[in-house]
């Protein structure tokens, strides 16, 4: 694998330095001979020490919440990999992910991204390769391979605006039909989704395009690309005026 590996520096990249103590790894795969071989192959290498194992996302959790986990070796081909992510995301903020075992395609890597990863080995990695991982994302770096790069930013390119990306200035109806004019939806489909008149829509749509400052359908969703991803509570703002 040809990583692309950042460590938060910024040239993207920092010198190896003396670490004071080993990396705690916690292994995690539900297939048992599995777990046990490759925390037995992993511990000493370099700076990891392999302190547990768990063959279930219950045990997993359960390992990682008691504290002193410093990175989580997770086996991708577990069916509950995901959803494991999510609630150590939620539950052991602290412990750092490194997937192992990925098929290297961009909808898996980026919903591993997504879910909380903070790096991963694709199935053909080495061992060199996962333990390079552990300790990258050890010093807060993250790990992706550099010919996923370009296809993940093209994917991410593609995906329709969410609503947490949207202005803060735009009401919350204002916000559900920015998304659909990104989705390129017309004042009519719109209109129809929402289930509302056409000159409701129209007049919010005059009212997107004024607090953009902007004069067309167009210009307005470009700009709104170019917003930084804001959080969920911003759906929340309240109305302007009353929602129809």
């Amino acid at each position: 694998m040809s990583p692309i590996t950042s460590s938060g520096s910024a040239s993207g990249f920092e010198p190896a330095k003396a670490r004071p103590r080993a990396i705690a790894v916690l292994v995690v795969s539900d297939v048992r001979l599995y777990c046990e071989g490759l925390a037995q192959s992993l511990s000493g290498r370099g700076c990891v020490q392999v302190i547990a194992s768990a063959d279930n996302a219950d045990a997993a959790l359960e390992r990682m919440r008691a504290g002193g986990v410093d990175v989580a070796v997770l086996d991708m081909a577990m069916p509950d990999a995901l959803s494991l992510v999510r609630r150590a995301v939620r539950e052991a903020p602290a412990v750092r992910v490194v997937a192992y075992a990925l098929i290297e395609v961009a909808a898996n890597v980026l919903a591993c991204a997504e879910a909380g990863v903070d790096g991963y080995v694709p199935s053909h990695g080495s061992l060199a390769d996962l333990v390079s991982a552990v300790e990258c994302v050890a010093d807060g770096g993250t790990v992706c391979s550099s010919c996923m790069a370009a296809p993940l930013f093209r994917q991410l390119g593609r995906r329709p605006l969410a609503a947490a990306q949207l202005p803060l200035a735009l009401t919350a109806r204002e916000r559900d039909i920015a998304e659909l004019l990104d989705g390129g939806l017309s004042n009519k489909a719109i209109a129809a989704r929402l289930g509302i008149e056409l000159a409701t829509v129209k007049q919010h749509v005059h009212n997107i395009l004024d607090k953009l400052g902007v004069s067309g359908r167009a210009e307005a969703v470009a700009q709104l690309r170019r917003h930084a991803p804001r959080t969920l509570a911003a759906r929340s703002t309240p109305e302007e005026s009353p929602r129809v």
